[in-house]
């Protein structure tokens, strides 16, 4: 019988965080390293990414940064030879890169007919493909060892589409609906081992959504205070609180668990408002 700790042990695998140079993206990258993951920090920002290695660096754990694109095939797979190279394996990918698109956003005087088309497919491209390519580049990694967990990042606004977020709302639900379709396929062509899931956070704040949320001052905004209206918890998430979601689906703790989303979200998905 395998020991409780057991179930949870990372010690030693070797995963790659997209959009690690971000709030959450770094959030569990840094609570991966802490469970003794070898974390390859993955991002356009060089100077952040290598900031971030330097945070595990500091607490003992092992990074390395890997400046990549993730709609740029050939720098995700020149990102993928260097973990291979330096470490030898990939276990692990978790999805975090995406974010919003201001010109696909709705706002309350405007119309969803303006919309310009290039703006969704920006943003469609940015969650979506920026997902899709990574999954691709890593995940064949992984299939050739025969094992392995890509956890993807969703959203709230995939399973409840949220106002003025038009854009956003569609490619995380895409998302959402290529983890499952994935969990299927890889699992059935390359053994049980590889699995696929996502998680879906409720409202954290990050670089982009701060200013919607909160005002300069540290209250609410009208759009803040209607999330915490809707949030049992009656609080924003706190980006660490999503490590020990991304821990349990890449420990062996879940190795019967694919294709599934898993809200993060303080009660939001479960309250009907009344």
């Amino acid at each position: 019988m395998m020991s409780v700790d057991g179930l949870f042990d990372l010690s030693g695998r070797v995963a790659v965080v997209t959009g690690a140079t971000g709030v959450l993206g770094g959030a569990m990258a840094r609570g991966l390293a802490g469970a003794g993951v070898k974390v390859g920090i993955l991002g356009r920002k060089e100077e952040r990414a290598r900031e971030v290695v330097r945070e595990i660096e500091d607490a003992d754990g092992e990074a390395m940064a890997l400046i990549a694109d993730v709609l740029d095939r050939e720098q995700l797979e020149a990102a993928r030879d260097a973990v291979l190279e330096r470490w030898g394996r990939v276990d692990i990918l978790v999805n975090a890169a995406g974010g919003n698109v201001p010109a696909a956003t709705v706002a309350d005087d405007a119309e969803v007919f303006d919309v310009p088309s290039g703006a969704m497919r920006e943003v469609v491209d940015l969650n979506l493909i920026g997902t899709v390519l990574p999954c691709q580049v890593f995940g064949q990694a992984m299939a050739r060892a025969g094992e392995g967990s890509i956890v993807n990042i969703s959203s709230m606004a995939a399973q409840k589409p949220l106002t003025r977020v038009a854009g956003y709302s569609a490619a995380k639900a895409a998302v959402e609906n290529l983890t499952r379709w994935l969990a299927v396929e890889l699992s059935g062509k390359y053994g049980a081992g590889l699995r696929v899931n996502a998680v879906s956070p409720g409202f954290f704040l990050g670089e982009q959504n701060r200013a919607m949320l909160v005002t300069e001052a540290g209250g609410y905004t009208e759009r803040g205070q209607k999330v915490i209206d809707h949030t049992p918890a009656r609080r924003f998430g706190e980006p660490d609180e999503l490590v020990g979601t991304v821990i349990w689906l890449c420990s062996p703790a879940a190795k019967f668990v694919n294709g599934i989303i898993v809200p993060v979200d303080g009660g939001f998905s479960a309250f009907g408002g009344v």
